[in-house]
């Protein structure tokens, strides 16, 4: 693993601790409702993007994931947990639970951390924004490095 790969994995594992309290960790296999309406973040995501996202995208991860589980036999249904201890999954479903799990986790997340304009701060603050600061020096090469990561992962440029 290179530097680059490291700073990033190991920031991105930070920031992700820093934001969630372990108590929040914890999902399930259902779809809370969207926040907001789905025309909310326009003019930056469109609502036909969110309903898109919202209603196939995380819909099918979840049921993907549940289908996983019960082929494998596997009884715990906690898409953080279940990453995070990949080796206690059947080998034959570790992909489709990665996979599908961590489209579930980014939706859910992305859902309650997305605001419309206004309604929240404009960049990161407290512990994260320090982080950021001294590991990237700025949140314009944060952006960079964690855009490059998140291109080369299965999601569409999802990382964490």
């Amino acid at each position: 693993m290179n530097r680059r790969t490291f700073l990033t994995t190991s920031t991105a594992t930070l920031a992700g601790s820093l934001i969630v309290p372990a108590s929040s960790h914890a999902l399930d296999l259902t779809q809370s409702p969207l926040p907001y309406a789905p025309e909310a973040l326009e003019p930056h995501i469109d609502a036909m993007t969110m309903n898109i996202h919202f209603g196939k995208h995380h819909a099918a991860y979840i049921k993907n994931l549940g289908d996983a589980l019960k082929a494998a036999s596997v009884d715990k249904t906690d898409p953080v947990a279940l990453i995070s201890d990949l080796k206690s999954v059947p080998e034959a479903q570790r992909m489709l639970v990665r996979n599908n799990g961590g489209g579930h986790v980014n939706h859910t997340w992305f859902w309650k951390w997305m605001a419309p304009a206004g309604s929240g701060p404009t960049g990161p603050e407290g512990k994260l924004g320090e982080a950021i600061q001294s590991t990237f020096t700025s949140i314009d090469d944060f952006k960079k490095v964690f855009g490059e990561a998140g291109t080369k992962r299965f999601g569409s440029g999802w990382a964490w």
